[in-house]
């Protein structure tokens, strides 16, 4: 799995006897979706609560499944609700956790595809047939929300087995928006959080996916029973006005 932890520290630490106070630094398991809105988050989180979260990104089945096995993990961030679900009936949560974003999907397009976002899904069907489609990513449905959204989406257009030989899967769903702007890549469905990110929308295009082609992307978190009281109030900051509005800046609304 590929994932990566994120330190973020903002300001000067208060000095107490002469030594630098330690702030509350509670690892957080966050779906990869979420990570240029997580970013933006994180600096408000400093500034209004004193705390800095560190947050490692992922495909959430994966992220859930490490928090079961015992991953010092605080909380998930997960892009379904499903893997809150899971670890709950498990036993690992304090609580059935909370929905607290709608995500979507979105068709992307390099510069210089022979791919249109703009006519949709729909556009595949003729490319295909003239074997104008090399690579086209999706993230793995199999551990990745936007995955699972993406294979539905693609079998109700009865898509999904013409388009299957040329598919490539990313381990979560930053990873299939990085293969969507390779060289040779015809595009791929991703997070439209990520694909309104600069790394995107400076290599290609994109177009949101009707929502009736596919199951809600309903965005879910929960405090493990490792939470600190760091982990509750961040978990606190994450369903105030503030944080829903961070999320709509990222294409995330508010359920």
């Amino acid at each position: 799995m590929h994932r990566r932890a994120l330190l973020l520290a903002f300001g000067s630490a208060p000095m107490l006897g002469g030594q630098v106070a330690a702030r509350p630094a509670p690892l957080i398991a966050a779906a990869a979706s979420l990570q240029p809105a997580l970013e933006e988050a994180a600096a408000l989180i400093m500034a209004e609560t004193g705390i800095a979260p560190r947050f490692a990104y992922g495909a959430s089945g994966n992220l859930a499944r490490q928090i079961a096995q015992g991953a010092p993990f605080e909380m998930l961030i997960a892009a379904d609700e499903i893997s809150i679900q899971k670890l709950t009936e498990a036993g690992h949560t304090r609580d059935a956790g909370h929905v607290f974003a709608l995500g979507r999907l979105a068709l992307f397009a390099p510069r210089g595809s022979a791919l249109d976002p703009a006519t949709g899904l729909e556009a595949l069907r003729p490319l295909l047939a003239a074997g104008r489609v090399q690579r086209f990513a999706i993230a793995n449905p199999e551990i990745a929300p936007y995955g699972r959204a993406a294979e539905e989406a693609l079998r109700r257009l009865d898509l999904w087995e013409a388009l299957r030989p040329h598919l490539v899967f990313g381990t979560s769903i930053a990873q299939a928006a990085q293969f969507a702007t390779t060289e040779g890549a015809t595009g791929g469905l991703v997070a439209h959080s990520l694909a309104l990110s600069p790394a995107l929308t400076a290599r290609g295009s994109f177009s949101l996916v009707p929502r009736a082609l596919h199951g809600p992307l309903r965005h879910s978190f929960a405090v493990t029973k490792r939470g600190s009281d760091a982990a509750l109030r961040v978990q606190a900051w994450l369903l105030s006005p503030g944080a829903i509005a961070v999320f709509a800046r990222h294409g995330l609304q508010a359920p």
